[in-house]
């Protein structure tokens, strides 16, 4: 007759550590582990501006991906699951004018964070009551979305805004320079989180920058959370083309 032993202490907290892990808070819709609810406002803010997420359906499914805590944080966001901007999102608005965020192109200019401000006032526009779209997902999603948008911005007489992106400089991060979760092609790109936070601090008239602070806040513990969970990696030796491996074996 076979006797089975008891679990040990350490499979016991193991399987203890994967249960609580599997647990889904129902607030912020993230693992307990990496819970936000502590750093997200009491109340979501009220903005002026009404920020509109377009959100690719690929993109919704990434676990760090932050178009879905600004929904969280802010009360005046609305995100539509789509590949492009359609007419119909924007039936239930009638804002003062229409900003998008998205770096400069040939043919697509773009105005800075820092001229906004005086390219609304001559264009007879007013910084209360902005709607502000956003393409959530990859860069290269994102400009495949914003292509294919572009006759429904220009129908609505849209301001493309742009952040300091850099495409001659290679890396960097969506967070700081030491908080390296996902890498992003160019020096200067951020997060969807990030972009609206940095956009808001200038377009909010009277609480911008605490805006911002929050958002940024709320960012940071995401990041610090998340890398308690990461594994260190091993540097792996760079290997050579085999063409050189024979090169130097025959020489």
């Amino acid at each position: 007759m076979e006797v089975e032993s008891p679990p040990s202490s350490s499979s016991s907290q193991l399987e203890q550590q994967q249960q609580q892990r599997r647990q889904i808070c129902d607030h912020c819709e993230r693992p307990i582990p990496v819970c936000l609810c502590h750093v997200f406002p009491t109340t979501p803010i009220v903005t002026s501006t009404h920020v509109l997420i377009v959100h690719h359906p690929l993109e919704s499914h990434h676990k760090l991906n932050t178009a879905r805590l600004l929904s969280k944080s802010l009360h005046h966001v609305t995100t539509h699951l789509s590949r492009k901007l359609l007419a119909s999102h924007l039936s239930n608005q009638s804002p003062s004018k229409t900003i998008y965020l998205f770096p400069p192109s040939p043919g697509s200019p773009a105005v800075g964070l820092s001229e906004l401000k005086e390219s609304l006032n001559s264009d007879g526009g007013d910084m209360r009551n902005l709607r502000l779209v956003v393409f959530d997902g990859t860069w290269k999603q994102a400009k495949e979305m914003v292509k294919a948008s572009e006759r429904v911005l220009e129908g609505i007489g849209a301001i493309r805004v742009c952040l300091d992106v850099d495409e001659t400089l290679r890396g960097g991060t969506i967070y700081d320079d030491d908080l390296l979760l996902r890498k992003e092609p160019f020096r200067g790109c951020v997060s969807t989180l990030e972009a609206v936070a940095r956009c808001l601090r200038v377009v909010e008239p009277d609480n911008g920058q605490e805006i911002e602070t929050v958002l940024i806040g709320i960012l940071r513990e995401m990041v610090r959370l998340q890398a308690t969970f990461l594994k260190p990696v091993k540097p792996r030796p760079k290997l050579l083309k085999l063409s050189k491996q024979n090169q130097l074996k025959t020489s």
